[in-house]
């Protein structure tokens, strides 16, 4: 039954405004508030993932979403072009631009939005 269900997820942030502003203003993405109060983010043939209110919020430790793109090193310059800063991380061997190009996987960049939460960018490979 749950093999068939399109799957959603969400997290906390400690602002809405805030977190509406980054999201819509600096990161481009469609976000809607919903009957609940909540955000909604929506990126391209997904579900809504939910952004709600925490007064006693902690910033999530790990990569709590993921964003794949065709051309990372041009994803990286947009974003930090419009105020992003991204993340330096020495064992994951960082460049100066925040890539990580370790072999391991496909190119990533991590960064952060206000309420502190990690995300990233991951470049698809075709």
């Amino acid at each position: 039954m749950l093999h068939l269900s399109k799957a959603s997820s969400g997290f906390s942030v400690d602002d809405l405004l805030k977190a509406q502003t980054f999201y819509s203003g600096i990161l481009g993405l469609e976000v809607k508030s919903n009957s609940m109060g909540f955000l909604e983010l929506y990126t391209n043939g997904n579900n809504a993932v939910i952004l709600y209110p925490k007064t006693n919020h902690v910033p999530a430790t790990f990569t709590i979403l993921n964003f794949p793109v065709a051309d990372i090193e041009m994803a990286v310059d947009t974003l930090a072009a419009n105020g992003v800063e991204f993340e330096h991380y020495a064992e994951h061997d960082t460049d100066r631009k925040g890539i990580s190009q370790n072999g391991f996987g496909p190119k990533i960049a991590w960064f952060k939005d206000p309420a502190g939460n990690i995300l990233s960018l991951l470049e698809a490979t075709p």
